[in-house]
Formats: structure tokens, C-alpha cells, sequence
């Protein structure tokens, strides 16, 4: 397990909130400081993210147990869990190995199985990136269009680059750890234990993530879960329906 970074902002019952692949804390701060006004919410580095350490091993169960260190070492002993995608995929399977320190579960357009492959280009885009050959982050925006057409998703990724004192730039990200795990990254959470509390299921509207034929599925991991979608996000919830998203979580953990 390992000391994952953080920020927090808020006072009032604990949030963690967990990002997906190529994501970091960061990316939910808007959220998080709406959210803020009535709990105390953590936005948190997942390993091999952001600013939380490296590790050449990357299991759903590693990130459950760093989740678990994270809580114990904060003296949280029961919080409000949201996950976003990878994060999703943590947070379920933090629910199923310690129930009793998930107050209500929060899952944001990802269902409890395995996925196809989908991001080798991003991969592939980002190994072939040169660092040591980049002086600026435009330099490195444009020699990523040729493979990412995107600007939002360069944007996104681009977020992970970090300036070293003596010049030039480095990932923030582990990407040979995220490569090497990816199989994971895409697989079910391993089932060990169950988790029959309340959960929330987010799906956006215009995402594939969650198909009418996962509710089933969803259903049966996770008796206390109910479904919602938020009709004009995509997979990146927070981001394109960042109100429509707070008001369902709102009344979730109101209820």
C-alpha cells in the first residue's frame, strides 16, 4: 500500500473521490469545491498518478488497499466513495473488501465488468512522444495531433506533463506501469466480499460505458444500487455535466 497524494477542501462527512486512467485529483477539483460547501471532500491521486508514487505493481485490490491505507492513516473511518471509471473500478472493489467503511458508494460510468481495449493509440501516441526533444507544452501538443485528433483529449492528457528543474519535461504518470497493467486496468474487479449499502450508478447518455444490459448485472454485485444517466454527458460526466451531476449526488446522499 502507499501514501497517496491528496488535497482537501470543506468541512462536514468525508468524500474521496478517485479519477480515472490518465486522470489526476485535479480533475475533479470544480466538483469537488461545489461539493465542499457541505462535506469535507478528498480528491485523490490514484498510484501511478499525478503526484502519488510510482509502483511497478497496479491491481484493482493494490488501489483498494491503498484507499484503505489512505482512510486509516487519516483517521476516516467511514466516507461517501465516488470513483470515476479506473476510479469506478476501485471504488467497487474498496466496497466489496471493507463495506463497513463505505458510507454510501457513488459510481461514475462504469459497470462492474471487463472492457475492450480502447486507448492502444493513446498509448502508442504517448511512448512515441519525445520528452527529451520537447521545449514546450504547444511542442508536444502538436506533435500529438498527428495521432490524437481530439483537442479536448490532448488537452486531458496533457495535464500529466510535468517540467523538470533542469529542463525539459517528464510524465507524471507511470506510463510503463499503466501499460505493462492495462489488462487490468480493463478487467472486473475481483469479487471478494460483498457490498449491500446504498449505491449510486452515473451513466451519461451519450457514453457506451454502461449499456441497458449492465442494470442486470449491476443489480446483482450490488443489491442497494439504482441506476441514473445524465442524457447529455458523455463519459467524462464531471466535466460536460458538471450541475446535472452534483444535483444527483446531492440528492443521493441526501436520501
Amino acid at each position: 500500500m502507499l501514501d497517496l497524494n491528496y488535497k482537501s477542501f470543506g468541512q462536514g462527512d468525508p468524500i474521496i473521490i478517485l479519477h480515472g486512467l490518465f486522470g489526476t485529483a485535479d480533475n475533479w477539483q470544480t466538483v469537488g469545491k461545489k461539493l465542499a460547501e457541505h462535506y469535507t471532500v478528498y480528491l485523490v491521486d490514484q498510484r501511478n498518478h499525478g503526484r502519488s508514487p510510482h509502483h511497478p505493481q497496479m491491481t484493482y485490490a493494490d488501489m483498494a488497499e491503498d484507499l484503505h491505507h489512505f482512510m486509516e492513516s487519516h483517521w476516516i473511518f467511514k466516507a461517501h466513495i465516488i470513483g470515476h471509471s479506473m476510479g469506478g473500478k476501485t471504488a467497487m472493489q474498496f466496497a466489496w473488501m471493507y463495506p463497513d467503511m463505505v458510507e454510501k458508494l457513488i459510481v461514475v460510468d462504469i459497470a462492474p465488468k471487463a472492457y475492450p481495449g480502447g486507448h492502444e493509440e493513446i498509448f502508442r501516441a504517448l511512448q512515441k512522444l519525445e520528452l527529451s526533444q520537447i521545449e514546450s507544452r504547444s511542442e508536444a501538443e502538436e506533435a500529438l495531433k498527428a495521432d490524437i485528433s481530439s483537442l479536448g483529449i490532448r488537452q486531458f492528457l496533457l495535464k500529466n506533463l510535468s517540467r523538470k528543474k533542469e529542463g525539459g519535461y517528464r510524465w507524471k504518470m507511470n506510463l510503463d506501469a499503466l501499460w505493462t497493467h492495462y489488462d487490468d486496468i480493463l478487467a472486473q474487479p475481483p469479487h471478494k466480499g460483498e457490498y449491500t449499502g446504498p449505491a449510486l450508478f452515473i451513466r451519461g447518455g451519450k457514453s457506451r460505458y454502461i449499456q441497458e444490459a449492465d442494470e442486470a448485472l449491476i443489480q446483482k454485485e450490488f443489491p442497494g444500487a439504482r441506476v441514473a444517466t445524465i442524457e447529455e454527458a458523455g463519459h467524462w460526466v464531471h466535466a460536460e455535466a458538471p450541475k446535472a451531476l452534483l444535483q444527483q449526488v446531492h440528492t443521493f446522499l441526501k436520501d
